[in-house]
Parts: C-alpha cells; sequence; structure tokens
C-alpha cells in the first residue's frame, strides 16, 4: 500500500486538534487591560496553547518528512500511526487542563504524560516503518536515530517527576523536547533535494 491515504488521514486529524485547540481558547469578560487579562489566567492558557500548538506542528513536519521517505506501509503501520494519533488527540485536552488549572501538579504531570506517550507511540510507528522490507534502506538510516527519542522521553519523564514539586520546570523541559525536534531531520531534505 502506498502512503497516500494514511497521510492525508494524519493530516486531516493533526488539523483538527489544533482548529479545537484554539477554540478553548476565550476572552476573559470585561477584560480591557493587561492587568485584567494577566488576572484572567489567559497568558498561561495562550503560552500552552503555544508550546501544544508547536509540538503538533512538530510531529507534523517530521511526520510528514518520515513518510515522505518510506515508500510503503502495511497493517501494523496503519495500526502504529493510529496509536500516535491517539495519544495526539489528548494533547487538546491537557492542554485545556493545564491552561486553566494555574499549572497545577496533576494537570502538568498529565500534559508531560501525553507527550512522553506520543513520543514512545513515534518510536513505535518509526520501527514500524523501518521494519517494513518494501522500505528502501536509506529510510532505515534516516529514521533510526533513536538517540534524540530516547533524550525526549527522559525529559518528558523528568517532567513528569518535575510537575509534582516544580510544575514551571516541567513546562521548560517539554519546551526544551520542543525546540530539540523543530527542526526535521535534514538527512532527508538533503537526500530529496
Amino acid at each position: 500500500m502506498t502512503t497516500t491515504r494514511l497521510e492525508a488521514f494524519s493530516d486531516g486529524v493533526i488539523a483538527i486538534l489544533i482548529t479545537i485547540m484554539v477554540l478553548e481558547l476565550r476572552m476573559p469578560e470585561g477584560a480591557t487591560s493587561w492587568a485584567d487579562i494577566r488576572e484572567s489566567g489567559l497568558i498561561l492558557k495562550l503560552l500552552t496553547y503555544v508550546l501544544s500548538f508547536v509540538m503538533l506542528g512538530t510531529y507534523w513536519n517530521n511526520h510528514h518528512h518520515m513518510f515522505h521517505v518510506a515508500q510503503h506501509v502495511n497493517g501494523r503501520i496503519l495500526w502504529a500511526n493510529l496509536h500516535l494519533l491517539f495519544w495526539l488527540s489528548l494533547v487538546p485536552f491537557a492542554t485545556a487542563w493545564v491552561g486553566s488549572s494555574h499549572n497545577a501538579t496533576i494537570p502538568t504531570a498529565v500534559y508531560a504524560a501525553v507527550f512522553f506517550l506520543a513520543g514512545q507511540a513515534w518510536d513505535i510507528l518509526a520501527r514500524q516503518i523501518v521494519g517494513l522490507k518494501a522500505n528502501n534502506s536509506a529510510l532505515m538510516a534516516l529514521v533510526s536515530h533513536a538517540r534524540k527519542g530516547l533524550i525526549s522521553r527522559g525529559l518528558y519523564l523528568i517532567a513528569i517527576a518535575a510537575a509534582f514539586f516544580y510544575p514551571l520546570v516541567s513546562d521548560l523541559l517539554i519546551a526544551t523536547v520542543a525546540l530539540m525536534w523543530l527542526v526535521p531531520d535534514r538527512r532527508i531534505e538533503r537526500r530529496e533535494a
């Protein structure tokens, strides 16, 4: 099977998730000054939205790059992709919870856990793609760099633990992972140029 339907479905799901997140942002009633906005908690909601948007955008971008190199998919890859989309579908919920709870412990830990589990799902998807013999060997070299993924998931685990003591540190660790993945693997772009 080709990757076309999988990519189109994934693009649609991620677009819907981003749309759902932005619909959660509501301007506070009667806000007429920056102080009103700050007191309403909108700034935290907006910052959490931006971080989640960057994370979803990064998953979308890297997903596109990975499937641009992959030539074929099978049922295992389809299910692995759905597994990834399941965890990403929880991002709007976790984003809204963190934003409305003013960085409380449990919502922040859940936020980090959702990204940790999405990272695990990404790794499973990449391994399934590499394991499919129909894909070229160059894909194996491009996708199988697990070090960055291991570091990311390690930072997410630390972020989960940090949420119970310093929720802001947890958010900063998640932002660090977002920055790590912001630029897709340039080897894919050079290879396809």
